[in-house]
């Protein structure tokens, strides 16, 4: 089967990569068209590289000639490194590109004619080709659902209209879609898959703290300077995972002449595993810390515009009491969140020094990890969702 797959961000191309293969265990003759990342473009590249050539399907039709490189521009159709916002404010600033993209998108699925398509996370974009494809007769998938749960319910109403069916990965997500009447499917979390399976190897000699500060270039610029900071306070070796849509010229300007700082790119987990503890903007990076089992504090700012709007949107009161995975899974504050005015040099290195000299408020966290960890379900989880997607696709 021909399958079209949309992910807009870092997390969005891991667990796109984990679901392609999947589906290539499954569906040995997938072809697949994506917008992702390089860990999306190389698990669907994987047996195509081999030998099997003929899987690439071009526009046109198929061809089992071409070089690896024009395979690969037509396997990858857009990086999401070209695309990625945050807030209001960033949508605002790249509307005519992302209107652009989301154009060309349109025109290429009728193009390759996919059995379906695949969105992953990414709402913004991918609500309105689930629209698109809804309305030219294309069946859609939702892997890793829209979090209508925090903000903007009246969504339910347009997956229910436009989606086939929804693939969520959050245990707490059960109770909530099953009041909205959408069909949805829980198999568990593919990050266990992703952290278990890593092959960990130190980084760097020494102690230190891990800074991960998000993957768009807007959270990098609100974190940086707090957490530099923090950097001077504390006077240790600070350790940042560099995201995969950046480069050293994102985070060099907020460094210096800091002689304790060191940027490492493709080596989060490493990272995270061997740090005495982390600093993480609110996202996906904080699930992995804790499934990884580093002590971390969470940080979240954004612009004023942004959060203007967010507070007037989110329904904290009557639905969620944390912005963080991990916290939400066991619906407790495992570790702690410092959110917009809370984010403070003050309030982050005291919370790193309690993460790294209280050894029962370490213990404590790593109990509650535990619980998180349990509540995803056992591994397996991107292969059991090609299995359902598949199943799915030949019951139509």
């Amino acid at each position: 089967m021909r399958y079209y797959i949309i992910a807009g961000e870092a997390s969005g191309d891991l667990h796109g990569s984990n679901l392609i293969r999947g589906l290539r265990l499954e569906d040995p003759e997938a072809c697949f068209r994506i917008w992702g990342g390089d860990m999306m473009q190389d698990a669907a590249l994987d047996e195509m590289l081999a030998g099997r050539t003929a899987a690439v399907r071009l526009p046109g039709g198929v061809t089992g000639a071409e070089p690896p490189s024009k395979i690969a521009e037509q396997v990858l159709v857009r990086s999401y490194k070209d695309g990625a916002v945050m807030g209001l404010t960033d949508v605002l600033a790249k509307a005519g590109k992302l209107l652009g993209n989301l154009s060309f998108c349109k025109k290429d699925i009728l193009e390759w004619k996919p059995d379906v398509v695949i969105l992953i996370d990414y709402p913004g974009f991918n609500m309105k080709v689930a629209r698109f494809c809804h309305d030219n007769g294309i069946r859609v998938f939702y892997y890793i659902a829209p979090k209508t749960w925090a903000s903007r319910a009246s969504r339910n109403r347009k997956l229910k209209k436009w989606v086939d069916k929804l693939f969520i990965v959050f245990p707490f997500e059960v109770p909530y879609f099953e009041k909205t009447g959408i069909p949805f499917e829980y198999v568990g979390n593919p990050l266990l898959d992703a952290v278990d399976s890593h092959d960990y190897q130190r980084p760097v000699e020494g102690s230190y703290i891990a800074l991960l500060a998000g993957s768009r270039s807007g959270e990098i610029k609100r974190m940086m300077p707090i957490c530099m900071e923090v950097a001077d306070t504390l006077g240790c070796k600070v350790v940042i995972a560099g995201a995969p849509a950046r480069s050293i010229d994102d985070y060099r300007p907020f460094i210096g002449g800091r002689k304790n700082i060191e940027v490492i790119f493709g080596r989060t987990y490493d990272i995270l595993r061997y740090a005495d503890a982390a600093i993480i903007n609110s996202g996906t990076a904080s699930l992995e810390a804790a499934l990884i089992g580093t002590p971390q504090v969470v940080c979240w700012s954004t612009s004023k515009l942004t959060a203007f709007v967010a507070r007037r949107i989110l329904r904290v009161l009557d639905n969620i009491r944390y912005i963080s995975l991990g916290n939400l899974c066991i619906d407790k504050c495992a570790f702690r969140e410092l959110i917009q005015e809370e984010f403070t040099a003050e309030n982050v290195v005291a919370e790193v020094r309690r993460l790294t000299g209280d050894s029962a408020y370490r213990e404590q966290m790593l109990d509650d990890y535990a619980d998180i960890r349990q509540s995803l379900g056992g591994k397996g989880a991107s292969r059991a969702v090609a299995k359902a997607i598949i199943k799915e696709l030949n019951n139509q």
